[in-house]
């Protein structure tokens, strides 16, 4: 499937504020899992007053099998438990579906449980007596995670029932340029495709020749800017024998290659004036003589080009030839960067997930809450091509069958965070005091390994580096 996309607006194509907004109007199912009857009480009266709809279970096992049986949006967890205690039950329901949020309790004051629990993939890490806003506040992160497993249970169904060869977003703006797309492509008309790099120009324009009456014939990519003056007119154009040291014999250039197809100048706000006024020729008149020769070709070829810059502004300053920019601006197609359409990102991150599972031979039955709130939230400065990277990326990093945070790369855990490390709020106890056992606690389990210690606290190499030399811990 293409890794862009038009289709008609559905019910995932609805503005993504307002679905947030009903997300969080509608009543949140949480597990409530504790064997301290007095505490279950206290807990479910206090989450009914928080408009949630709770649940509870005495042990681990209570707890699996709630799970199995009923779907909750959130677990909240007591670790010190007679009959299964919280880190199994929580492996045993991440084993069951790896999406739910746990959020874990304990009365005791341990750095290696809360290592642990956070390690067996528990959403955060809270003490007893419980701080009743903190509660609050990690629930309400975990409604939001709620709605995105919902989200991608969704966006999965709907990815393998699009048309194999349309592109992937349904956001209103590429809802607008698949309509442009459905009426420029049978046309002849010449395309002028803008947009940011790694946005997909290529893309569209490959769809719009495979849309077009030309799709049987050639479509020919050339990226202007790739390549100097003098080998790009010997490209475009082909050369007689002995036109310039080294041609040997007659070579048929790109527009010939393309006669009767598509002809894609990618840049092409790349172009020098020289190479600006040959193009503007063969545009104009559809014939062209070859590098060295004086016999004219003529041709039979539609164009469409692309470029990253405001050929209008490069008009006005001089840089791009008028008369040739309002020959390539026929028709104008501008594609929007991911960031502004990030109701695209799930949809996308399903495709590549499930396009590089394949190619891999990895199983990919899909992406946690957790990872995909990383992905929402990262502002995409390469774009499409920057998360089709991250995406690949993560499927050969997974142990797994589902996606997690563990396998993006270490800045989108701090975008997340709003660019701060994680932490843990303890009562009676400074966070100094818990970061430094937590980097302690970690150094050991790694064996003193800086780099995982590193990655698996969310900070980089040079932060964890600092707060050692801060903290005065030895290694």
């Amino acid at each position: 499937m293409h890794p862009l996309s038009v289709d008609p607006p559905s019910e995932y194509g609805a503005i993504k504020r307002e679905k947030r907004a009903k997300m969080m109007r509608r009543k949140i199912r949480v597990l409530i899992v504790d064997d301290d009857h007095g505490h279950r009480v206290t807990l479910k009266t206090l989450l009914k007053s928080w408009g949630h709809e709770t649940s509870v279970a005495a042990n681990g096992r209570e707890a699996v099998d709630a799970v199995e049986k009923s779907s909750f949006d959130v677990v909240l967890m007591d670790v010190r438990m007679a009959e299964m205690d919280g880190i199994a039950a929580l492996k045993a329901i991440k084993g069951y579906n790896p999406s739910i949020p746990i959020v874990i309790m304990t009365a005791f004051s341990s750095v290696e449980t809360a290592v642990d629990a956070l390690k067996s993939g528990a959403w955060d890490y809270l003490m007893k007596p419980l701080d009743f806003d903190l509660l609050k506040v990690t629930l309400d992160r975990a409604v939001e995670h709620a709605g995105l497993k919902e989200e991608n249970a969704r966006l999965k169904k709907g990815l393998g029932e699009a048309p194999l060869d349309e592109i992937i977003g349904q956001s209103p703006a590429m809802s607008s340029l698949g309509e442009m797309l459905s009426m420029i492509a049978p046309s002849e008309a010449t395309v002028l495709i803008t947009g940011e790099s790694g946005t997909g120009k290529e893309l569209v324009a490959r769809l719009i020749h495979r849309k077009s009456q030309r799709a049987s014939k050639n479509m020919v990519v050339v990226n202007c800017a790739a390549v100097t003056d003098t080998l790009l007119e010997s490209e475009l154009f082909g050369h007689e024998r002995g036109a310039f040291t080294g041609a040997d014999r007659r070579r048929e250039g790109l527009f010939m290659q393309a006669d009767g197809g598509t002809l894609f100048l990618d840049e092409i706000g790349e172009t020098s004036a020289a190479m600006q006024a040959k193009l503007l020729r063969v545009i104009q008149e559809r014939e062209f003589s070859r590098v060295g020769g004086e016999t004219t070709v003529s041709v039979d070829v539609r164009i469409i080009c692309a470029t990253h810059r405001d050929l209008a502004q490069e008009v006005e300053a001089g840089r791009f030839r008028e008369d040739l920019y309002y020959r390539l601006n026929v028709v104008s197609l501008a594609i929007p960067p991911l960031r502004s359409r990030d109701g695209d990102i799930p949809l996308l991150a399903h495709h590549f997930a499930e396009k590089y599972g394949d190619k891999n031979r990895k199983p990919v039955k899909g992406i946690t809450p957790e990872a995909m709130g990383c992905l929402v939230k990262h502002p995409w400065p390469g774009n499409v091509r920057e998360l089709e990277n991250t995406m690949e990326r993560a499927v050969i990093l997974m142990c797994g069958e589902y996606i997690s945070k563990r396998e993006l790369p270490m800045h989108f855990s701090r975008e997340k965070e709003g660019g701060k490390a994680p932490s843990l709020s303890v009562s009676g106890r400074s966070l100094a005091e818990l970061e430094k056992e937590a980097i302690l606690a970690t150094l050991e389990e790694t064996g003193g390994n800086k780099s995982e210690t590193a990655r698996r606290l969310g900070i980089n190499r040079k932060t964890l580096h600092l707060k050692i030399k801060g903290y005065e811990i030895d290694g």
